[in-house]
């Protein structure tokens, strides 16, 4: 690696300078870097108290194991040959052909994915066949046009659509390999054979009305409603997947949450929506983007349309050609006149429009045949998904009201379960399929609770995952001797702020001068753009200041989301490289300031407190040997946003053999893109400008000149079907990297992939409470082959606690099972920004904060330039990417992310 300068391991006491290591030619032969496999579990753990546990897993039984589902592909066209697409019209279609074709079909039952994939138990007739169906419907043959002068014609008529279906044979899918894996073979095609019992489940919940996304449905009832304010609601539904476990096949059964459209008048929405009292006050434009596409209820004909726009004027002014037929003695001839919408459905409909005869009608028609309705006559219809990113006040509202106790969650799955009667499925029960109505019962562990060491060495027990930091200071605090305060909110008492946080620090053993100055923002300044208003402050801190302060405390305006935030970030983190923390206080309490202490010691290089174990460099196969720990995290944009680039972080750990001490690097990569591409990036000229080599060269330079010989790296954000990616992309990626440093011998690699986003929860048997912190489930549950474990290192204190959810692809440094349980449920105990143990583990969550922080730089830029200008970009098109501004040198080596 490179000549670096010498640094300090744990006891901060100053070390030789090592040697320089062997730059390594600029150009070198392409080493073969092997190819890696997803490995078995090794065994189980031991250590611990036992404690009885259940899952939200139903055991399932297969009485024909041998069944065969045959695969067909299902291809619709319309009367004028387009190709018919969306699960609405396909299922219909698929309904009607049963009905119509049920002998020409074999009379066989079968599932249907909504799209292009039909399932049968046994084979159709033949591998090809070919039908023609006929789907009436009720519509308005006139919508706004056409009537009769002197009568009223029928308010309904009915027309027939012709569609053609072409069923082909695709392929045969046998349920054999899912006894085969709940045996433990390696058996490639278990998910096809799993994903046709999902599809089946799926096809249910279609034929009840519900609204099905992915793997989760939702009944129309408004009893599962909560509203979150803006038009919105969240919609309680349940989620549902077949997995194989070491019980056997269960059916996983969770309570789902997703957001959909109030239902209700339109102009209800729209108030709501906007936050307004009166429509008078709407926006209309915004309303138009916001209403497109939305499917509406006409009551004055009780049918369905699809939003297209808004009329151009108000409904009593809005025009369109009508013809009347007009004669007498039996003679009749057509004349066409121009009249409002108003007229029309006042005069002609006797349908009377009150409120919103001065608003925009609703366009239901087509591009250049407009059909447009009053608003009062329409209503969203229910059960349409909202896919739009929240805003941080409908966040904290669907959390705080889809929270469910454990016991309440246990009764909501088990309820289901008994009332829906999936087992009943015709398709599922020709399999022999029955499925048990009570929870799984599973056997746990507690593990012992880590001790801490925190200033004055002193020893610090947490208790049921929580500790504080009353009467105690932190281990190694630093010293802030120039320091600021900006205020950007009116509301803040900045003198006051600064006295309380001295006061505070020096309890916790942080000596805090008085602040250099406090700078106030110009009240005029707030009508300018984000950026500017930074840009201005940066030039009063310029102005008053005669050289870098340490550190800037930043009052901002909002508590979450403030516009402030990312344009303040990039100016302090790379033109100024001074740290900085920013906070917006309710209520100034000693708990706040020590929570707000904790990340301004960590950001300047303090430690707020170390495990036992790390402290005294007795941490189990990390001791003895150089080992690096990454966390590795990308984040994507808001629902919508494909513009956005991605942001992929790695975290890794410095100072060996401490593994509390982490700093970050960052880069963008294509928009929805989940593997990092920048792991190992070799240029033209021979060097390597990649994320792990800016990450091994700082370990070498913060752990007295030794190069890691083990490497632990945490994966966050993948799913099982991107394993082999990880383990055959990023992987190699990791080793290339190694490799371009001059290095010959690899270092030994575990890789484990960490998940949240899952849906096994865990329940004390007989107890109303959350299961204890350091609870992990090795068995039952988890796969019959692959090495998994589920861990709850955090104490649940609200809602049900939802364990992580580890998958260890690679272990060639060869933990037992007991010695990475334990690594790991310390490594959630070691994260400085809190007092409780995490979730999940600490360079994960570093990577994740890193990731979402930088990601914050981009917020304001124009990226029109470098984006693709399409609707919609795919990891797979080559979209140039905007590159991320690089950390000033100050803070390239801090955990800023804190």
């Amino acid at each position: 690696m490179e000549d670096v300068a010498s640094a300090g391991i744990a006891d901060g006491e100053p070390q030789p300078a090592p040697p320089s290591p062997t730059i390594p030619p600029k150009l070198k032969p392409e080493v073969v870097t092997p190819k890696y496999s997803i490995m078995s579990r090794r065994g189980t753990g031991t250590t611990g108290k036992e404690i009885n546990l259940l899952a939200n897993h139903f055991k399932v039984s297969v009485n024909v194991p041998d069944a065969v589902f045959y695969q067909y592909s299902v291809s619709i066209t319309s009367e004028d040959k387009k190709v018919v697409e969306g699960k609405g019209i396909g299922r219909k279609l698929i309904d009607r052909l049963y009905q119509t074709y049920s002998s020409e079909l074999g009379c066989k039952m079968f599932a249907y994915d909504g799209e292009k994939a039909l399932y049968t138990v046994g084979p159709l007739p033949q591998n090809k066949l070919e039908f023609t169906v006929v789907l009436e419907e009720t519509f308005a043959k006139h919508e706004n046009g056409s009537t009769n002068g002197t009568e009223k014609r029928s308010r309904h008529s009915f027309r027939s659509r012709t569609f053609s279906l072409e069923i082909s044979y695709a392929a045969k899918i046998p349920l054999k390999p899912i006894s085969l894996a709940l045996k433990g073979a390696d058996v490639e095609n278990t998910q096809d054979s799993l994903r046709v019992l999902d599809i089946i489940l799926r096809q249910q919940a279609a034929n009840r009305g519900c609204l099905l996304v992915r793997q989760s449905f939702f009944h129309d009832d408004s009893r599962n409603f909560t509203d979150v304010g803006g038009g919105v609601k969240g919609v309680r539904g349940f989620h549902s997947s077949f997995r194989p476990t070491q019980g056997g096949l269960s059916l996983n059964m969770d309570v789902s949450t997703t957001m959909i459209l109030t239902p209700g008048p339109v102009i209800d929405f729209l108030l709501a929506n906007q936050d307004v009292r009166e429509p008078r006050y709407i926006d209309w434009a915004k309303a138009k983007r916001m209403l497109k596409n939305m499917r509406i209820n006409a009551r004055h004909r009780n049918m369905e349309f699809k939003i297209i726009g808004l009329s151009e004027k108000p409904c009593n002014q809005q025009c369109f050609p009508m013809k009347l037929k007009c004669g007498d003695n039996g003679t009749s001839e057509e004349q066409t006149v121009e009249i409002t919408v108003y007229e029309y459905f006042t005069k002609h409909c006797g349908v009377e429009i009150t409120s919103s005869q001065y608003m925009p009608c609703l366009d239901v028609g087509k591009p250049k045949r407009p059909n447009y309705l009053p608003l009062e006559l329409c209503s969203l219809v229910s059960l349409q998904r909202y896919t739009k990113a929240l805003s941080s006040k409908q966040r904290a509202s669907l959390v705080e009201k889809s929270r469910q106790k454990p016991q309440e969650r246990i009764r909501t799955v088990t309820d289901a379960m008994k009332k829906y009667q999936y087992d009943d499925d015709p398709v599922l029960a020709t399999c022999g399929i029955s499925i048990n109505k009570e929870l799984t019962q599973v056997k746990g562990r507690v593990l012992e609770t880590p001790k801490l060491k925190v200033g004055n060495s002193d020893d610090c027990i947490p208790r049921n995952g929580r500790w504080n930091f009353n009467n105690k200071t932190l281990l190694n605090p630093t010293r802030i001797d120039r320091w600021i305060v900006v205020n950007f909110s009116a509301r803040c008492d900045t003198s006051h702020l600064s006295r309380e946080l001295i006061n505070c620090g020096r309890k916790k053993g942080i000596i805090i001068e008085r602040p250099f100055t406090l700078i106030e923002e110009d009240p005029q300044c707030r009508r300018l753009t984000p950026v500017a208003r930074v840009d201005k402050m940066f030039e009063q801190i310029l102005a008053k200041l005669p050289g870098e302060p340490q550190f800037i405390l930043c009052v901002l305006p909002e508590k979450k989301n403030s516009d402030i935030y990312g344009p303040w970030k990039k100016q302090s983190l790379t033109e100024f490289g001074i740290a900085t923390q920013c906070i917006s206080p309710t209520k100034i309490s000693d708990q706040y300031l020590t929570n707000v202490l904790l990340k301004i010691n960590t950001k300047l290089g303090g430690i707020n407190s170390l495990l036992a174990i790390e402290h005294s460099s007795r941490v189990p196969l990390v001791k003895d040997t150089p080992t690096m720990i990454l966390g590795m995290d990308v984040s994507h944009g808001s629902p919508g946003r494909s513009d956005i680039p991605s942001v992929a972080a790695v975290v890794s750990s410095r100072s060996w053999p401490l593994i509390s001490r982490y700093r970050a690097a960052v880069r963008t990569q294509s928009p929805k893109m989940e593997m990092i591409d920048a792991l190992y990036k070799p240029l033209e000229n021979g060097t390597d400008a990649g994320i792990i080599r800016e990450l091994l060269v700082d370990f070498y330079k913060t752990s007295n000149g030794r190069k890691p010989t083990q490497i632990i790296v945490f994966r966050d954000g993948v799913s099982e079907s991107q394993f082999n990616q990880v383990l055959n992309i990023e992987l190699d990626q990791i080793i290339k990297a190694y490799q371009h440093l001059g290095e010959v011998n690899v270092p030994k690699f575990t890789l484990i992939i960490a998940q949240k986003n899952h849906h096994t929860k865990l329940f004390q048997q007989g107890s109303p409470d959350n299961v204890p912190a350091g609870t992990v489930v090795d068995s039952e549950i988890v796969h019959p082959r692959n090495y998994d474990f589920y861990m709850c290192a955090q104490a649940g204190m609200i809602g049900t606690s939802r364990p992580a959810h580890y998958h260890v692809l690679v272990d060639e440094i060869g933990f037992s099972p007991d010695d990475l349980q334990n690594l790991i449920h310390s490594l959630s105990y070691v994260y400085q920004r809190s007092t409780t143990a995490i979730s999940i583990v600490a360079p994960i969550c570093y990577a994740h904060l890193a990731a979402a922080q930088v990601g914050q730089f981009m917020k304001f830029e124009d990226l029109s330039e470098t984006s693709s200008g399409k609707g919609s970009v795919t990891s797979s098109e080559s979209v140039p990417v905007p590159e991320l501004p690089k950390l000033h040198e100050n803070v390239q080596g801090s955990m800023f992310f804190c």
